[in-house]
């Protein structure tokens, strides 16, 4: 296929699938947080902001969840299938790790989840909340297993090798290995981010459109504090993450940099822009910031970062991707900061509701959370190659005996059903966000079946059905 062979396409076939998925997590664990905000604050005050706005997203939060967990299951079954080189040789690590997401996060979301949904008007408001924050704290648990997970292949420790298998010998230093914290806070905040602009976005659409009552102003409001609050947080773990990069992985950094050389006392540059050559090994047309990248990456204006001539050709990671998703990441980091910044001056001025230019740039703003995942994760993963496990076992090594043929297949055949049946969820959910709050207008909503206020709720009911049409009338 397009010339590629198995290894490659099963590389390809991968990064598909974890690129799908990630985008339902992501959002599922900045709407399960945001629902256990919405109904702790309609538990305190009793306004019915809350709780309608609580009904609203808890819709969007149920097809999220659904589409997550199906696409989630497809990528385990193929460590096994594509990656059998990986499971046989680390499987005794990653098989423990996400074997304590299931017995944790999995069956804490299980557990909870039919009473957050479906038990508004079935069981006391005491529980319900108790239920919500218990989905709200799985989310948590499987971020923190699968990032424990991800991140021993990038920074291996607590482990010894035995006839060419992996064997864990300590496991709080498998678990808390180097750059798991950086990696953890860093996608739940990149989540939390996310989320945000997900919500504000569909406020300023609402608003845009005249759609204009207490529920999208209060969604609107929280999701922008939430963007001037948390975006220069992210930003300062992002700085970090990239120290501790730069301690473990520093051919990733010189890839991300695009620098291929040092020379003698003269401090590293930040090239701006460029074009990364592998074959030349130089990066044509580039701009450069004198000094800049030393001080960025080393708090120092003396210091140089090691440069990708210092690696052997064999062990260095694809600038030409890597030194493009980053600049993507930043610039929409930047682009979210300057958003929340705006957002406060705007919100002194009386103005957050009614400038119809900031509703815009909010609007197309609304992805920029899950495109910065996105390309962060294209980031931190092709920048680990040529490992799966770092400076451990070459992804070549890793990659199942299979044909040309046989991948090719199966690529198109996953490109086809996702593309179709998570494309359909995704529109589904559109509708349910395009349907807006319902509010209450001071009098109790009822947000069960049609007719009875004690059958359960409907969380993924988009439109209404003719019986309550009827009932308006």
């Amino acid at each position: 296929m397009f010339g590629l062979d198995a290894f490659h396409l099963a590389r390809i076939q991968f990064a598909f699938t974890v690129s799908f998925h990630i985008i339902f997590p992501a959002i599922t664990i900045g709407l399960a947080s945001f629902l256990a905000v919405l109904e702790g604050m309609w538990l305190k005050t009793r306004n019915e902001t809350y709780r309608d706005l609580y009904h609203f997203w808890s819709k969007a939060f149920a097809v999220n969840f659904g589409m997550g967990v199906v696409s989630g299951l497809v990528m385990a079954y193929q460590f096994g299938t594509n990656w059998s080189g990986f499971s046989q040789f680390a499987g005794s690590i990653t098989g423990p790790l996400l074997t304590y997401e299931v017995l944790t996060a999995f069956f804490l979301e299980a557990g909870f989840l039919g009473v957050m949904l479906f038990g508004w008007n079935r069981v006391g408001p005491g529980l319900h909340f108790f239920a919500t924050c218990m989905v709200a704290l799985g989310t948590i648990f499987s971020t923190f297993w699968i990032l424990a997970s991800n991140s021993w292949m990038h920074t291996p420790q607590g482990y010894i090798i035995q006839n060419g298998i992996v064997v864990p010998e300590d496991w709080l230093k498998i678990i808390f290995n180097p750059s798991f914290p950086y990696r953890l806070f860093h996608m739940s905040v990149g989540a939390f981010l996310a989320s945000a602009f997900f919500v504000g976005a569909s406020g300023a659409w609402h608003l845009l459109r005249g759609n204009d009552n207490p529920a999208i102003r209060k969604m609107f409001s929280m999701a922008l504090w939430m963007a001037l609050i948390v975006a220069p947080i992210q930003a300062m773990i992002g700085d970090a993450h990239g120290l501790n990069t730069l301690e473990h992985q520093p051919a990733k950094i010189a890839a991300i940099e695009g620098h291929w050389e040092n020379k003698p006392g003269e401090a590293t540059p930040l090239i701006l822009f460029g074009v990364p050559d592998m074959e030349q090994e130089r990066t044509k047309y580039a701009l450069e910031i004198p000094y800049l990248g030393s001080l960025i990456l080393t708090h120092s204006l003396e210091k140089q970062i090691p440069a990708l001539k210092s690696f052997p050709k064999e062990d260095r990671p694809n600038s030409t991707i890597i030194f493009w998703s980053f600049r993507v990441m930043v610039a929409l980091g930047l682009l979210m900061i300057t958003l929340g910044v705006v957002s406060l001056w705007l919100r002194f001025k009386g103005r957050l509701y009614h400038s119809r230019p900031f509703l815009w740039f909010t609007l197309l703003m609304g992805p920029s959370g899950l495109i910065a995942i996105l390309a962060g994760w294209f980031t931190t993963e092709i920048g680990r190659q040529p490992w799966v496990v770092y400076g451990v076992q070459r992804t070549i090594d890793a990659v199942s005996a299979h044909g040309d043929m046989h991948m090719s297949v199966s690529l198109l055949a996953f490109i086809l059903v996702y593309s179709s049946v998570f494309g359909v969820g995704y529109l589904y959910m559109m509708r349910l966000i395009k349907e807006g709050p319902v509010t209450g207008e001071g009098k109790e909503v009822d947000h069960g079946g049609p007719g009875q206020h004690h059958t359960p709720a409907r969380p993924l009911s988009a439109a209404k059905t003719h019986s309550e049409k009827s009932g308006e009338h």
